[in-house]
């Protein structure tokens, strides 16, 4: 029997809104890993990543087309737009951590313009006024009634991260939501 290999279909393809005030568009596909360590891993675990792992919780640092999201006191999610096999980077790293590859499982929706605050907050309890959650601030929240994992990425621009499964309602959400224009 032949060797095959599934190849997954993005699940937004195709998909796009472009406003005035607002676009809701799939982020390019990417490699993640979530990414579960102790303060003493740190060190190891970032010169591996090429990448110093923020322990700030709600911060986020990037390095090239690297991005790690503390998501809690030892708890990231490490996105690499270049599809590069993260896990195999940290191979070599003898310190205690678990990583587990979960980019078939997410999906990256970018939202930009002056309307994106409000789009998402259409839906998303969190107070994302720039003071509150400026740019780099990322953090596990809700929109809607899925689970998502949120970076301000600009003064007006948003990353949103959610289950492949639940990538659907939360574009379709943010589609609805980006319909009025700015008051």
């Amino acid at each position: 029997m032949a060797n095959q290999i599934a190849l997954r279909r993005p699940v937004l393809d195709g998909l796009s809104v472009q406003r005035q005030w607002v676009s809701v568009k799939p982020a390019a596909p990417a490699s993640r890993i979530a990414l579960r360590a102790p303060a003493e891993s740190l060190s190891q675990l970032s010169a591996s990543l090429s990448l110093t792992l923020p322990s700030k919780v709600r911060a986020s640092a990037t390095s090239g087309t690297r991005t790690a999201l503390c998501l809690g006191p030892d708890e990231w999610l490490i996105i690499d737009a270049d599809g590069v096999d993260i896990a195999g980077e940290m191979a070599g790293v003898e310190a205690f951590y678990s990583a587990v590859d979960v980019s078939h499982r997410n999906v990256g929706i970018i939202v930009a313009g002056e309307g994106a605050q409000a789009a998402i907050s259409a839906g998303c309890p969190q107070d994302l006024a720039l003071r509150e959650f400026p740019v780099r601030a990322c953090c596990r929240t809700i929109l809607g009634k899925s689970e998502i994992v949120l970076q301000r990425t600009g003064d007006q621009e948003f990353r949103v991260e959610c289950w492949r499964s639940f990538a659907d309602y939360v574009f379709t959400f943010l589609q609805e939501a980006s319909r009025d224009p700015l008051i």
